[in-house]
Order: C-alpha cells, then structure tokens, then sequence
C-alpha cells in the first residue's frame, strides 16, 4: 500500500467519489491499521486490542473495495477473520495462564465457540479453489479437499487434516499465485501478490488450529469423554 499510495488513493476516490482528502486518508487508515495490529500481534502486546482492530479493517476493507459482491474475495476476507478468530482464542487461554495450577471445570465457552467458529470460517478459503470441472485431477481434489475441510470443520481427527491442508495449500498457493515469475508493470502481478499474502495468512490459521487443537466443541474432544 505505501510504494502504491496514488493508485490505492485514486481507486477509493473514483470509486466512492469521496475526494482527495478522504480517499487518502482511508488508505492511510488502512494501512496504519494493518501494520499497528500485526506489530503489536508479533509482539504479543495487547494481543485482543490488536486482533478486534485487525477485524475492524477487515470490515472495512470488505466494504471500501466492494468485497462483499464478490463471492471468492468475501470467503477469503472471512477466512482471514477465522484465523483471528483462533488467535484472539490463543490470548485468552495465554491471559488464563496466570491461574496455572488452580484447578477449572472446563475452557470457557466463549473460547470454545471461537475455536468452532475460526475453524469453520477458515474452511471457506478451500471452497474458492474448488473446481467445477470433469477432469480426473480436479475430481480427486474436490473430493479429498472436501474431505479435510469437513474434517476440520466438525473438529475430527483435526490436528492432522489442518496439516495437510497447510502442505496441500501452500503447494496450490506456490504455483498458482507466483507472482515474482510476473513483470511488476503488470496488472496481474498484483493480484497474484495479494492472493498469495492472503492465502499465507490463512495457513497461518490453520497453523494454529495444529498448534492449538479444535476446542471443546469438537468430535476430537467428544469422543474424550466417551
């Protein structure tokens, strides 16, 4: 957003016929927003303050750029909200740690129910790269990419599936979205760059989903009791 200010500015303003003033501001906005909540997340500073105000620009972003008519970019923006979703989860299990010892009865259910929810919400980035075709490849990778995000979605055997869906997307997002073989000067070059950055802050969720686990809303819990 900073080496491309004027065409982000010039964009906002033709779009909503906003003026100069505002169009700037917006982007300013956008991108102070952007590096305010990622410095303080790497930093583990303020961790909950960060993640709502990462989810407020992503709403914004949603609305600004016109996301919301687009079904690929409106499942992929609520992707990236279930990652934050499974982050803000991790920093209230870290803001408990400071009662280790003290004997509990279960998570708290707001943790659990945001654990179900960024699971869910991350399985939505899968659903773009299905393809509608009759070809043996595209069969197979519906079937088995169905496959994991229904795993991950109801929370079974979820540790596995989430990592190989981090593998099974990171290969798709390497040669798919490899923008450094497109000239810069071209249109494409960007958005391949965003679909890559996008598609990486969602294996960062699904990372944690590893790291983390399903939650008590889960067949992966349930069967604990069983």
């Amino acid at each position: 957003m900073w080496f491309q200010w004027s065409e982000q500015r010039d964009y906002i303003d033709s779009t909503w016929s906003c003026g100069y003033l505002l169009a700037s501001s917006f982007v300013f906005l956008n991108l102070l927003g952007q590096l305010t909540g990622c410095v303080l997340v790497l930093s583990r500073n303020f961790v909950q303050y960060a993640c709502f105000g990462l989810f407020g620009i992503i709403a914004l972003q949603t609305i600004a750029y016109s996301i919301l008519w687009d079904l690929k970019f409106l499942m992929r923006n609520l992707a990236l909200g279930g990652g934050l979703l499974l982050l803000l989860a991790e920093s209230r299990s870290e803001g408990k740690s400071m009662f280790a010892g003290v004997p509990t009865m279960r998570e708290s259910s707001p943790k659990q129910y945001m654990q179900l929810g960024g699971r869910v919400l991350l399985v939505l980035m899968f659903m773009t790269l299905l393809h509608f075709d009759a070809s043996f490849f595209s069969i197979l990778q519906n079937i088995v990419g169905t496959a994991l995000m229904v795993l991950v979605a109801i929370g079974f055997k979820t540790k596995l599936a989430a990592l190989t869906l981090v593998v099974w997307l990171f290969i798709i997002n390497v040669y798919f979205n490899a923008f450094w073989t497109i000239p810069v000067y071209k249109p494409m070059h960007d958005f391949l760059k965003y679909d890559f950055f996008q598609t990486m802050s969602v294996i960062g969720g699904l990372l944690l989903v590893v790291a983390l686990g399903p939650g008590g809303v889960s067949m992966d819990e349930k069967k604990k009791e069983w």
